[in-house]
């Protein structure tokens, strides 16, 4: 007749429970490296450079911003549109009005990085928090260089328009623009 053995699998084998641990750890912090190399300064170009301020990374609009393998180039930000779309089946209407923020986004790391218009947010005055409308940002898009999901190659950018919806009595004033949902962000003064 058979013994019943004592005790749970994870302390029978103890060894394999380790190994298995390990290996959860690795799953959670490879997960949450996306932005590993943010906030490193970026040379404009005309002598100044972006400012580092408390491991915060500050930029301006026109100015290059980095957050891990992306570098935000924030060209505009225009409020006050009612709908957006291309044509009259993909139509989406404001719950208050859309601000269009066009920017080029370029990968400067060493492999592909996705660009998903979900991990950028705006903010207004009061330091609420405005995320990105992805319906409105796809139909907005009137090419294949899509802001709104796009895989990037090393060294390639993509230009286009997120489109936000905010109150229309709210003005955004910054950007926060992340690599990945899991990244630093790289913050953009409006």
């Amino acid at each position: 007749m058979k013994q019943p053995k004592e005790g749970n699998w994870f302390k029978r084998h103890k060894i394999l429970t380790v190994i298995l641990g390990f290996i959860v750890l690795g799953v959670i912090v490879s997960a949450a490296g996306g932005g590993s190399d943010s906030n490193k300064s970026a040379n404009t170009g005309s002598g100044s450079s972006v400012k580092t301020e408390d491991k915060e990374t500050v930029a301006k609009v026109g100015e290059p911003a980095r957050d891990g393998k992306f570098e935000f180039t924030v060209k505009s930000v225009t409020c006050g549109k009612a709908s957006v779309g291309t044509n009259q089946y993909l139509t989406k209407t404001a719950q208050g009005q859309y601000c269009l923020m066009d920017l080029t986004i370029k990968n400067i790391g060493d492999e592909k990085q996705s660009l998903l218009s979900s991990d950028q947010k705006l903010f207004n005055a009061a330091g609420q928090e405005y995320s990105a409308d992805d319906t409105a940002t796809m139909y907005n898009s009137t090419d294949t260089a899509s802001t709104w999901y796009n895989d990037i190659n090393p060294g390639n950018s993509v230009s286009g328009v997120i489109v936000f919806d905010l109150p229309k009595d709210q003005t955004p004033v910054s950007a926060e623009l992340h690599d990945s949902a899991f990244s630093n962000g790289v913050k953009v003064n409006l």
